[in-house]
């Protein structure tokens, strides 16, 4: 019977937290804040295992006296972008913990490794034209993505007017001499 009263104030404390927006958003964060932490433990996990497994895999071939032929340095090259996507990932969550902001830097840096490393694993033989071009556009808008974004995100950067236009020494920019 106490079991069935304290989930029923639990129940009823649910409920009058739907209807507070400061005490609901509160839990919210604090649910955020749990699945955050939890993501970046399964992170480290996965990191570790896949450094394990890139250790294994080269240990092998030193001393297997299997030689690096071209596939398997691409292997190598692969497993090390996908440790560094992962790594990634990581910074992604961790700058999200500090900040409580997504920074959209680090996931254009991400898509960007993670684009690279797609490339260098293709197998050009079994790809059509069509997909090398979405590779290409890919690559061309998120490098233009990430020039934007870092431009515009640099303080004492560019005209009152154009963030892009580079601002001189004197604090007078192209537009303003003109």
């Amino acid at each position: 019977m106490a079991v069935r009263r304290n989930l029923s104030k639990v129940v009823e404390k649910f409920f009058q937290s739907l209807q507070d927006d400061q005490r609901f958003l509160q839990d919210l964060q604090w649910f955020v804040g749990i699945v955050s932490r939890l993501l970046a433990l399964i992170m480290i996990v996965v990191i570790l295992v896949m450094l394990v497994d890139l250790v294994i895999f080269l240990w092998k071939m030193m001393f297997t006296g299997t030689s690096f032929l071209l596939g398997t340095v691409t292997e190598v090259f692969g497993a090390f972008l996908s440790i560094l996507i992962a790594i990634e990932l990581l910074e992604n969550i961790t700058a999200y913990l500090k900040e409580h902001t997504i920074q959209i830097k680090l996931v254009i840096v991400t898509s960007l490794i993670a684009v690279a490393r797609k490339i260098i694993l293709l197998d050009f033989e079994k790809v059509s034209g069509v997909d090398l071009i979405g590779l290409g556009l890919s690559i061309a808008a998120l490098s233009l993505s990430y020039w934007i974004v870092h431009t515009t995100q640099q303080p004492n950067r560019g005209s009152p007017n154009n963030p892009l236009l580079p601002r001189d020494p004197e604090g007078v920019s192209g537009e303003e001499r003109g």
